[in-house]
Parts: C-alpha cells; structure tokens; sequence
C-alpha cells in the first residue's frame, strides 16, 4: 500500500485524476459485488423456504395466501418464488372461474391448452423476475474493460513523463519528474489489474448463479404446474 500512496504522491495532477478514478472504480465496484452476492444469497435461502411452505400444502395449492407463506424481510425487495407463485395462482384461479361460466357441469377443469397459458405466463414472469435479478450487471462487465484500460492510459501518461524529465535541462526537476512518471506508469497498471481480475471473477459468478437460479424458479414453475394439473386437468376423450 506504501508503494502506491508514494507513487500518488509524486505523481502530477493528471497522474492523481487516473489514480482517484481507479480508486473510485474499485469502490464501486466492491460494493456492488458483495451487495449482489448478499442478494442472490439471500433470495436463494428465503425461496427454499418458500417452496417447502407450498409443499406442505400440496392438497390445496391454490388455497394458500402469500401471507401464509415465508416472507424475505423488508430490505430485501427481491422475492421470485412469491411473484411466480401468485402468477400462477391468479392465472388458474381466472381461468377456472371462467371455465365454471361458461361450463353446465359443475367440476372445475383445465384443458390442456389452460395448462399452456399458465405456463406461458410463468415463464414470462421468470425471464422479469432473472431480469430484476441481473439489474445493473453492466457495472461488472464495464470495470472488467474499463479498469485495465484507465492503467494502460496511467502507463502511457507516466512514460511520456519520464522521457519529459529526461530531456529536460534541469536535474532536480528532471529526476522528480521521472520518479513520479515511473511510478505512474508501474502503480496504475498493478491497480487496474488489481481492480479487473476480480471484477471478472464476480461477473462470472454472478451470472453462473442467475443462471442457476433460473433454472430453480423453472423447476418451481414446472412443480406448481403439475400440481395444478393433477387436481384440475381435464382428461381428454378418446372416441372410437
């Protein structure tokens, strides 16, 4: 750490720019990575529970509330299982209200194309619900580009300010300017190195996870979808 507070030290004005801009970057993106992981660490565990709740009460899916049903705390708006859970629920619950309309017989049934559209509308709320989940992942992907190529500008700044000093009549003045260019140079490709090694590493990550958890809300949807099929499906006909 002394080794950079001294090369920002004798670096110039545009030096320190490039410094406190890499600086800001590696706060910034520390921040968010560990707020992301805490986020996708925590809508897994609460979706866990969540499932489990609605597993104990396969005999009577639709009759259960969200309120009944374990719930993230306050800071954590996220909550995939819950929206999936609900879209499914009203869809089934329109369409058999519908179906007992318009029906003479006095069961509620689903035909197989009901199924279709319940599906349908899952899996368009989990492509919204992955969406939210990846909101902001640019930051990542940005800082992974961006971080080695504010170094590779320090590097460059930096050598154009040693050979300044080099050509430069005076001793002192040359000597401290080509310390500080050096240092420059070195100091900011380390730090931008330092900053995009990790960035890439929690980008692969995350989007390791987001994948994951998609395919976890899938298999949610799937598991709701044959429930529901079982106690509402309408057995097709066959005549011969």
């Amino acid at each position: 750490m002394s080794t950079f507070i001294y090369a920002y030290w004798y670096a110039d004005f545009f030096g320190k720019l490039i410094f406190l801009s890499l600086f800001a970057l590696s706060i910034g993106t520390w921040i968010f990575l560990i707020n992301k992981i805490f986020v996708f660490t925590q809508v897994k565990k609460f979706s866990g529970a969540f499932r489990a709740a609605v597993e104990k009460n396969l005999g009577n899916v639709l009759g259960v509330t969200v309120d009944e049903l374990p719930k993230p705390p306050k800071s954590l708006l996220l909550h995939p299982y819950a929206h999936i859970y609900v879209t499914i629920k009203d869809k089934t619950t329109e369409i058999l209200d519908k179906n007992n309309m318009f029906s003479d017989t006095t069961s509620n049934m689903l035909s197989r194309t009901d199924i279709d559209l319940i599906s349908s509308h899952a899996e368009a709320m989990i492509v919204k619900q992955r969406s939210k989940l990846e909101e902001h992942f640019y930051i990542l992907s940005t800082t992974v580009t961006l971080a080695p190529f504010l170094g590779l500008l320090g590097t460059v700044w930096g050598i154009l300010l040693t050979f300044s000093g080099l050509t430069e009549g005076g001793l002192l003045s040359s000597s401290t300017t080509i310390i500080g260019g050096l240092s420059t140079a070195l100091a900011t490709t380390v730090i931008g190195l330092l900053i995009a090694i990790p960035a890439l590493i929690g980008n692969n990550y995350l989007r390791n996870a987001s994948r994951s958890f998609a395919g976890d809300m899938l298999n949610f949807s799937h598991f709701l979808l044959s429930t529901i099929e079982l106690q509402y499906r309408k057995v097709d006909v066959v005549l011969r």
